[in-house]
């Protein structure tokens, strides 16, 4: 017999956890399966460990510059590399362990497996102890997504690695080869590089971070290769061979000259893919769009009583968006009012050292979009906070409509930029303007006070510049 739920949700990443308490919040019977462990890939092999990882990379640097802070450290500076992944992997269990906490305060039935759509309503999920028939009105797929590949360049697991094998190498490598400069690609070799990692960095489109605004990827290539980089842009990779212990990565380069690299490991930081083979999408009717599941403003799937929400069912891929949707679907369910995500207020942000964050449009894209824009900028290097923390790099760039005060896009490189980015989130949801910014009193000294003042550049009303 079938167990009957108000509610089945399948995955546990940041989407699907996430409707599914709500859910049980809400008054829902409600079921989560998972393959693996709660947190999905975020939570266990991506957004949360690899920022444990950093901060052992940033404490790494602060030791190294020690002195320049009046502080003495006697000896060698050495690190134990067991005890920086073992950390890592201590911070991601301890917050599995509490998704699965929250699971059983709000009865959610956890259920171990994989799951397959059957027909209208129903799932049949495989585990170890056997199969499982589910019954259900309402189904969101949260299956997320996984690494993807270069034709032709497939990871073994131990040269040619992707990013959950490079979150527990056993031992620091000599050098790496970083196939892709999106924001996994950066934060892995910022993290290698502060512990004497020889790194080189090869990105296909014409700089790293492409998504970000001109400026910011110039900025931070200067920094990376200010700290021993080798960077290529506009390379492309034509083939990856491993020889015994070592990997020699060929590509193309931006001048069109055939070079060659040879390294300890690859690290294949290309993008990711859905999560949708095996689920029985196909059977149910559910449509793709470019390999993603295709949904509409509520997030329904094409089949009726089956939704979907996070990576898999398209971009923005982030931990925070999946979330955001998962509440708003199922709110929408019980008949809560439900105010709709502002897709051009999701905040983007790279952990590496500066930190990248950004929001909205960037300078080209505004003046693309026929925006008389007004820009405005204020450094960290003269910021009192970031001064007496001795973080010198960065600045913020606020992109403003002349016409209108308002705020078109944000966009920073610095120290704490990915928290302070959460201000520009809310004024831009809450429609509020370049003045209003203003208006609100800034604590000094903070760092906050660098969107404030790139604020007032905007509006030529900047005081400390």
């Amino acid at each position: 017999m079938a167990d009957k739920y108000d509610l089945v949700v399948v995955g546990a990443g940041p989407g699907g956890y996430v409707a599914a308490i709500r859910g049980a919040q809400l008054g829902l019977k409600t079921a989560v399966v998972e393959r693996e462990r709660a947190g999905g890939i975020c939570l266990n092999w991506g957004c949360i460990p690899t920022k444990a990882l950093l901060k052992s990379a940033e404490t790494m640097r602060a030791v190294q510059h020690a002195a320049e802070m009046g502080v003495v450290v006697g000896g060698p500076i050495t690190f134990d590399w067991s005890k920086i992944i073992g950390r890592s992997r201590a911070v991601s269990e301890k917050l599995a362990g509490g998704v699965e906490f929250l699971f059983k305060k709000y009865g959610v039935t956890q259920i171990p497996g994989t799951a397959r759509l059957t027909g209208r309503g129903k799932l049949e999920v495989e585990s170890k102890s056997g199969k499982l028939t589910l019954e259900t009105p309402r189904t969101i797929i949260a299956t997320g997504a996984r690494a993807k590949f270069l034709p032709g360049i497939e990871p073994d697991g131990d040269r040619i690695i992707s990013y959950r094998e490079a979150m527990v190498l056993p031992e620091v490598p000599k050098s790496v080869v970083v196939i892709g400069a999106g924001a996994i690609g950066i934060e892995f070799a910022d993290f290698w590089n502060a512990f004497g990692v020889e790194v080189t960095v090869i990105e296909f489109m014409p700089r790293i971070l492409p998504v970000e605004d001109a400026e910011i990827s110039a900025s931070l290539t200067r920094v990376l290769k200010k700290k021993g980089m080798t960077i290529h842009t506009g390379a492309k990779t034509t083939g990856v061979k491993v020889n015994g212990k070592t990997v020699t990565t060929s590509f193309t380069a931006a001048d069109g000259s055939e070079q060659t690299v040879t390294s300890e490991r690859v690290l294949m930081a290309v993008g990711v893919r859905a999560n949708i083979e095996g689920i029985g999408l196909e059977g149910m009717g559910v449509t793709l769009d470019r390999g993603f599941i295709q949904v509409d403003d509520q997030y329904k799937t094409t089949s009726p009583g089956i939704w979907s929400v996070g990576d898999c069912a398209g971009p923005p891929l982030l931990a925070h968006v999946a979330m955001a949707e998962g509440v708003r679907t199922v709110e929408a369910m019980v008949g809560k009012h439900v105010v709709p995500i502002n897709y051009d207020a999701i905040p983007g942000c790279t952990y590496c050292d500066p930190e990248v964050a950004s929001i909205g449009k960037t300078e080209a894209q505004a003046k693309e979009a026929g925006i008389d824009v007004s820009v405005g900028k204020f450094p960290f290097n003269i910021n009192g906070k970031a001064l007496g923390a001795n973080h010198l790099d960065g600045f913020i760039k606020v992109i403003t409509n002349k016409a209108r005060g308002e705020i078109v896009g944000v966009h920073g490189i610095g120290y704490g930029v990915t928290d302070l980015i959460a201000e520009m989130s809310l004024a831009i949801t809450s429609e509020a303007t370049a003045h209003d910014v203003l208006a609100a009193v800034h604590p000094h000294p903070t760092l906050s006070e660098v969107m404030y003042e790139a604020t007032a550049a905007a509006l030529g009303e900047v005081v400390h510049i």
